[in-house]
């Protein structure tokens, strides 16, 4: 099918979607609404389903050079006992490594293949849409400068809103649906900071509970690894309101030392190797953002406009899934566009596929699982424990099992370790 697809947005989900369809043998090009794209946010997890797709896009040998292979998840109470750990990515049998990475890198990694495989000009930054009109013969879709403000008017056989949690794309396409996200009531805060290598040096730790105080900490830099040093990505999670609709949810809002450090001036992990205060208090800069989702949507798009990643299905940052779920979208929708016959046809057929599947996402995420388990540790064993089974009966231990089969798993029908690349080819 030769079609000309516009993607608003060049994040990770609608750089990837461009190399896809241009794989595929479909044109594409992309308009943002920012000025430039910049090394924006902090560190960002893919599972080896999306490194698995990634690498068939030819991006393997770059994803190496920069990421850290993630060799294990572990559980630890607030005092740094053990509660839980898995193995992850070829450590856990896949074919492929789960990679944790600054968002930013893989971002400039992304829109430099773009910039190689489709054109110096395939994205137009400073470049927002204000609309669309559909008609026999395809799109004219209305767009604006950030800029100077002027406004153009483009056609497109198919228009894909990758354009995040505040979709411009989905708010004129469900222009019912509740204008804010929904926050659980749990505040993040975010930060990179350097530091020496902790239990391995390739170990994702979660400590604590979001019910009181949650830390989350991973390498993120290869290259700092070969330096004998590490690039950490910390996350800290608090519960500190009931949630509901909530303004100003944005990745790159800067946070205030002293609001995190009160929740966590005590923790001082001797036996993880982390200095928790020292850790926040090396930050040149922290960011600051709600937990939010939106509810999952029963239809993506109409016509010839549907909608990809956070702008179809925004979740919890909980078992690494945001991005992994962009990429996944990001194949299916190709897959599609080249195998039906009819670009609303195909556009239906890939939200077929993919709807059910991220929406089961975004209400498992809600349900938090294994941080329900966390908290009962905290509760039973306030002050630490020698042998976890004194804690947690092997039922519950499993559960936590099960949770991340859950929230971790590839959210793609069929999909395993053992899977080879799906990416569309040109014929």
């Amino acid at each position: 099918m030769g079609v000309d697809v516009l993607v608003a947005g060049a994040g990770i989900g609608g750089l990837t979607t461009a190399l896809a369809l241009h794989r595929a043998g479909i044109r594409a090009r992309l308009v943002e609404a920012a000025a430039e794209l910049r090394p924006i946010g902090v560190g960002i997890n893919l599972l080896p389903h999306a490194v698995e797709e990634l690498t068939a896009l030819g991006l393997g040998d770059a994803l190496a050079r920069v990421a850290v292979p993630t060799a294990e998840m572990a559980h630890f109470d607030r005092h740094g006992n053990r509660i839980w750990s898995e193995p992850r990515g070829l450590a856990q049998g896949h074919l492929r490594p789960q990679y944790s990475l600054h968002r930013g890198e893989l971002q400039a990694l992304l829109h430099e293949a773009v910039r190689d495989r489709l054109g110096a000009d395939a994205v137009r930054t400073g470049t927002a849409l204000d609309g669309f009109e559909e008609n026999a013969d395809g799109l004219r879709v209305l767009l604006r400068s950030t800029v100077t403000g002027a406004r153009t008017t483009e056609r497109a056989e198919a228009l894909i809103g990758a354009d995040g949690l505040h979709s411009r794309v989905r708010a004129l396409l469900h222009p019912g649906e509740q204008r804010l996200p929904l926050w659980n009531g749990v505040r993040m805060w975010r930060g990179t900071v350097r530091a020496e290598p902790f239990l391995g040096g390739r170990t994702m730790a979660i400590v604590g509970s979001n019910a009181t105080a949650k830390l989350v900490v991973y390498p993120i830099s290869r290259r700092a690894e070969d330096r004998g040093e590490a690039l950490l990505n910390w996350v800290c999670e608090v519960r500190v309101a009931e949630g509901g609709p909530v303004e100003g949810a944005a990745w790159n809002r800067t946070g205030r030392l002293a609001d995190v450090l009160a929740h966590y001036a005590d923790w001082k992990l001797e036996r993880l190797g982390l200095d928790v205060p020292a850790m926040l208090a090396g930050t040149e800069e922290i960011l600051e953002y709600p937990m939010a989702d939106r509810d999952p949507l029963e239809s993506w798009g109409r016509g010839r406009v549907t909608l990809l990643g956070d702008a179809a299905h925004p979740m919890y940052p909980i078992g690494s899934n945001g991005g992994s779920q962009a990429v996944l979208d990001a194949r299916a929708l190709a897959r599609a566009l080249t195998s039906a016959a009819s670009v609303p046809s195909a556009l239906r057929a890939y939200e077929s596929e993919r709807a059910p599947l991220t929406g089961a996402l975004v209400r498992a995420m809600r349900e938090m699982p294994a941080d329900r388990l966390l908290q009962a540790v905290a509760e039973r064993a306030p002050d630490g424990f020698e042998r976890v089974e004194d804690v947690l009966t092997a039922e519950e231990l499993a559960f936590i099992d099960a949770a991340y089969r859950r929230t971790s798993g590839p959210g793609d029908a069929g999909a395993g370790p053992s899977r080879g690349p799906h990416w569309p080819r040109r014929t």
